[in-house]
């Protein structure tokens, strides 16, 4: 397995758990039949527990770009320092984006933002 490959499975398998403190947290407040079920009316999740499922939708959303650029160079045979680097830094971008979100730290989530899409840009770029 190619290094991008790889971070494409980390970065996958961080999109996969992303969800699990903000379901605890629905539990918690709502209780386990209005989580699982439609309430008209359910209690407002935590501050946090919000932030952090759009952090998680966002994470989702990114990856779709990010996963078809690994693949694309993959299929084309193209991995350099370039492509190396910028799937680690994917990666820990996504991560950091994902925890300063959830706490609502509004700068550096910006700034997590723009470093992941950069290094989609620097997949891209490749491809060219």
């Amino acid at each position: 397995m190619t290094n991008e490959l790889m971070s494409l499975t980390w970065v996958i398998t961080l999109s996969a758990v992303m969800w699990v403190p903000y379901i605890v947290n629905t539990i918690m407040v709502q209780g386990l039949k209005d989580a699982v079920g439609y309430p008209d009316n359910p209690k407002p999740l935590a501050p946090w527990a919000q932030r952090m499922k759009k952090a998680h939708y966002n994470a989702v959303e990114n990856l779709v770009m990010f996963a078809a650029l690994v693949l694309m160079l993959n299929a084309l045979g193209i991995s350099n320092a370039t492509t190396v680097m910028a799937c680690n830094i994917y990666f820990w971008a996504r991560l950091a984006h994902y925890l300063v979100y959830s706490a609502g730290i509004p700068w550096l989530r910006t700034l997590s933002f723009t470093v992941a899409w950069l290094c989609v840009v620097a997949l891209l770029l490749q491809l060219f």
